[in-house]
């Protein structure tokens, strides 16, 4: 059974959503060609937890609840305004972001090894100082494993709790099984001690809470956020997604944060709605999927659309 095709209206707003998203001129995704390549089983099936809530429209808000997050850990935001050109380039950092989401959860275990290797050694150029919350001067590296821990969990914790929000695709095993896969994730980026459970996640996070802090560089990071130069024609959902992404937080990290409390009762189904809207306006095509999928059925991990066997 073949996978349904868009029509003539979704074929013309999925290129641009997907221009938007990558960067590529012809809104093709610059690494669909190494999910497709190689006849090798990846770390996740389609009946899994990380496939169903990286594939679910809802990571548009859990992308930038995961922003908001790392913005109030100070190591990882001077590693955004030192080495990145966030202002200059912002589609630039969010590909890079995509990138890698998409090639952990779709591509083969060797192109999973090939990304880790390519972010590990961007990592080695990340490093400098920066002021902790006692007002300390420390150093850092973007490969430190604290640092990478803060930035795995904080994307961790978004993406699951934006699915549970905002999706009406329930995750086969729930948060613990989520938390659980997706720590194979990072094993390539050579980080070992993660949260394996729902419980061990929020005990993490609250580790780090007297490491966040809200200064004058924060609010510079978090109002680009906000207000990213997107087409003026993408700029009323986004600007709603980023409201759905703030009710989704903590309180606390609100009150941090300083853009008010907006009412995640009212914000959820509205939030909800407008995703279904935005995959009905692109289609029902889903290219990365699909070349995953074709992928697993050369590795005869699937045979006519379903699985027949997990790798060990």
């Amino acid at each position: 059974m073949s996978a349904p095709r868009n029509n003539a209206i979704q074929q013309i707003l999925s290129k641009r959503f997907r221009i938007l998203l990558t960067g590529d001129p012809e809104g093709v995704p610059p690494w669909l060609a190494d999910v497709a390549a190689s006849d090798q089983p990846g770390l996740y099936l389609p009946d899994e937890a990380p496939w169903i809530a990286h594939g679910d429209m809802a990571t548009l808000v859990g992308g930038i609840r995961a922003l908001l997050m790392q913005a109030l850990h100070p190591g990882s935001l001077t590693g955004v305004m030192q080495h990145s050109r966030y202002k200059d380039e912002p589609l630039g950092r969010l590909s890079g972001t995509i990138r890698w989401l998409t090639m952990t959860t779709f591509a083969s275990t060797a192109a999973v090894s090939g990304e880790a290797d390519r972010v590990n050694t961007m990592h080695q150029r990340v490093k400098g100082t920066y002021k902790n919350s006692e007002g300390k001067t420390v150093p850092y590296r973007a490969a430190d494993p604290d640092l990478l821990r803060w930035v795995h969990i904080a994307f961790m914790d978004s993406f699951l709790r934006c699915h549970q929000l905002y999706s009406t695709r329930a995750l086969p095993g729930g948060a613990d099984e989520y938390i659980r896969l997706w720590s194979q994730s990072v094993i390539p980026l050579g980080l070992t001690e993660v949260p394996m459970s729902e419980d061990e996640l929020l005990a993490e996070i609250d580790r780090y809470r007297p490491e966040l802090i809200v200064n004058d560089a924060t609010r510079e990071v978090i109002s680009f956020i906000k207000n990213p130069p997107l087409p003026k024609t993408s700029l009323p959902a986004y600007h709603f997604l980023f409201k759905a992404a703030l009710a989704s937080l903590p309180r606390e990290y609100q009150d941090m944060i300083g853009l008010g409390h907006p009412s995640l009762r009212i914000i959820q189904p509205i939030t909800r709605n407008l995703l279904t809207l935005i995959r009905l306006a692109i289609g029902p095509e889903t290219p990365i999927e699909e070349a995953a999928i074709e992928r697993l059925h050369r590795a005869g991990v699937m045979k006519d659309g379903k699985i027949i066997r997990r790798p060990s």
